[in-house]
């Protein structure tokens, strides 16, 4: 199992300058991309009605979008590693206007699924959202929470304005309009997309192949220590030979090796669990206070409040998670995130009225906040930025599984109990569970690379202690020679 990679870029990352106004690019692409799919549940009541069918009918829409855009995730790795992030940002924004205004045509639910959120939408979101995070790890290093942080505040920002703006376009225009406006709305991603021009890559200088040729002792201790340094960096360099021939050994395109990654795998476990109560209490909540008898724009605004606590807990987390008390462990962090989820959809129908819905958003917004802020964060602090793309690419494609059977799952259990509060029961444990199974994971994790670095260390001291006595061994046995030359010229 490969221990928790550093930084391994081979440059050295800005952390600023240009980076920032690609920050401001990603937060439209990944603002479009998750906020998308949850505001047009506003939607869902009419074309419900339009086309006479179920909940869970209807929940199908948010979750084959969202499905194929985790689906779309390896095709996306590959194209990020081809041709780079800006012309697949600005496919994907095309695609999603293009297959919004085909949508607003549908003649049934069928066409609905089909042409709104299978390949065209979910693929042009997929290819929005995976260049916008991967960019951000090429541009930033020391501070790439804060980065992330502010990037995922697009889901929040756009949702909480999506939000009532899809009501009132539902309202003015009806669902078929408000899907031609949406489309053009979307076409933004490309000028978003315009923006994630590639990183000026400032390369790290390598040492000299040869010491500058000197006589004396200054030149033995100086030869000295550059072999005590090539010792320190002969671990390294093992590693990271072992890791090109784990790459050679894989796919052209997919990194096999990642499935014999410790922290990898402990991610990919928990995120697959989670992923089955992640999105549907956002998809159900304007529906769910809606079935509670509050009018359609109070039940819209509930999101807006949930997107507005959001929108500050995501920069607040970044900030927090750049600590040098959090950093270090970070994945702790997360699955406390990940339990506090579980809490509070557990708690949801013990809060009736539309007070208790508003103090649920509340807290749902800073738990959903605090999750979404460093989903992708953790995962690039497991893999490292250079192995990123395709890491978020295989989870993206084993996590579409949950994603599209997690929200109609929970409308069918509103179907068969005619109330959403078992859905929200199952959801809390679906985000309990992985939570406390990430705390036990990481926990044996760091145990594990703690173990792994002190081996590291004392076989470097091994090594650095050989090869100090054949150095020292060298020095006496030129020391000889001198003093046998003396000896023969004194006898001449």
């Amino acid at each position: 199992m490969a221990p928790a990679a550093a930084a391994n870029l081979g440059y050295t990352p800005p952390d600023g300058g240009w980076g920032w106004a690609v920050v401001f690019g990603a937060f439209i692409c990944i603002g479009f991309s998750y906020a998308f799919p949850k505001s047009l549940t506003i939607y869902f009541k009419a074309i419900q009605e339009y086309f006479s069918v179920s909940y869970s009918e209807i929940a199908w829409v948010s979750s084959i979008m969202l499905a194929a855009m985790y689906a779309g995730g390896p095709v996306s790795s590959i194209l990020v590693n081809r041709y780079g992030s800006r012309p697949v940002v600005m496919l994907g924004g095309l695609m999603v206007g293009i297959a919004m205004v085909t949508a607003s045509f549908g003649k049934s639910i069928m066409h609905i699924y089909l042409c709104n959120n299978a390949v065209p939408t979910g693929f042009g979101l997929a290819f929005n959202l995976q260049p916008a995070l991967t960019i951000i790890g090429t541009y930033f290093h020391v501070k790439r929470p804060l980065a992330n942080g502010l990037a995922m505040t697009g889901s929040p920002v756009f949702l909480s304005t999506l939000a009532p703006l899809n009501q009132f376009l539902l309202d003015s225009f009806g669902w078929r309009g408000s899907f031609l406006i949406l489309g053009s709305f979307t076409l933004n991603c490309c000028v978003a997309g315009a923006l994630m021009r590639p990183v000026h890559k400032q390369i790290k200088p390598k040492p000299n192949a040869e010491p500058p040729k000197s006589n004396g002792p200054a030149h033995e201790k100086a030869a000295t220590e550059d072999t005590h340094a090539q010792s320190a960096g002969l671990l390294a360099e093992q590693e990271q030979s072992r890791s090109s021939r784990s790459q050679g050994c894989a796919s052209k395109f997919v990194d096999w090796s990642l499935f014999r990654h410790r922290g990898f795998m402990i991610y990919l476990v928990g995120n697959v669990i989670m992923f089955f109560g992640f999105f549907a209490p956002v998809v159900f909540l304007a529906p769910y206070a809606k079935h509670q008898g509050i009018d359609e724009y109070s039940a819209a605004f509930l999101l807006s409040i949930l997107a507005l606590v959001d929108m500050f807990v995501r920069p607040g987390t970044g900030l927090i998670a750049n600590t040098k008390w959090i950093r270090p462990r970070i994945q702790y962090f997360f699955s406390l995130a990940v339990a506090y989820n579980g809490v509070c959809h557990l708690l949801c129908p013990l809060v009736p009225g539309y007070v208790g819905l508003v103090l649920y958003a509340v807290f749902f917004g800073v738990a959903f906040g605090m999750v979404s802020s460093l989903l992708f964060e953790v995962l690039m602090d497991l893999v490292g930025a250079h192995r990123f793309s395709t890491a978020v690419g295989l989870c993206t494609i084993i996590e579409c599984g949950p994603v599209l059977l997690g929200p109609p799952i929970s409308g069918a259990l509103v179907d068969i109990y005619g109330d959403y509060k078992y859905m929200y029961y199952a959801c809390g444990v679906m985000m309990l569970v992985p939570g406390i199974f990430f705390l036990i994971m990481h926990y044996y994790n760091y145990k594990k690379l703690d173990e792994e670095e002190r081996k590291r260390q004392s076989e470097a001291m091994r090594m650095r202690s050989g090869l100090s006595v054949r150095v020292e061994g060298e020095e006496e046995h030129v020391k000889m020679s001198q003093v046998d030359e003396t000896a023969d010229e004194a006898d001449g």
